[in-house]
């Protein structure tokens, strides 16, 4: 707060600051963060489990499916085009279920470059053939995530 004592010229402009505004607004700002950092805080207990990398077992009875970066599919090694990809695997879990077998696993492995429209195009099909178990195929972490090597 500015006093001023003694005779002051009128025309004179005051060259203090007034700090006081800048102490309540710095003062509110403390107490709303000591309030609201316990919150914060808090949280519910929970023992949440572990992520274990388990390889991932090849049989031979697993299809499975490549997408590259242009959106091409590969079923095992071989091109196939889309409008037969349907076919294909209605053909293989068909002939599972004829034969009283389980489904064999689809294993979709995809170019980190591809779009997700063509990833989700296949997954798609994959459902409406019936298939009960897809997995998706990627490198492992060597070490920090997002650092290469």
């Amino acid at each position: 707060m500015a006093m001023s004592v003694g005779q002051a010229e009128e025309g004179t402009a005051m060259s203090d600051i007034n700090t006081t505004p800048l102490v309540d607004v710095m003062l509110v700002l403390l107490i709303i963060f000591l309030i609201t950092i316990p919150v914060i805080t808090r949280t519910i207990k929970l023992d949440l489990p572990k992520a274990v990398n388990e390889p991932t077992e090849t049989k031979p009875e697993n299809i499975i499916l490549a997408i590259d970066k242009n959106g091409q599919v590969y079923w095992n090694e071989l091109r196939v085009p889309r409008e037969a990809l349907l076919d294909r695997i209605k053909n293989v879990t068909m002939a599972a279920a004829r034969e009283g077998k389980t489904q064999p696993e689809f294993h979709l492995r995809a170019d980190k470059e591809v779009r997700y429209e063509f990833v989700g195009r296949v997954i798609v099909l994959a459902q409406r053939a019936g298939v009960a178990k897809v997995g998706f195929i990627t490198e492992p972490d060597r070490g920090v995530r997002g650092a290469r090597r």
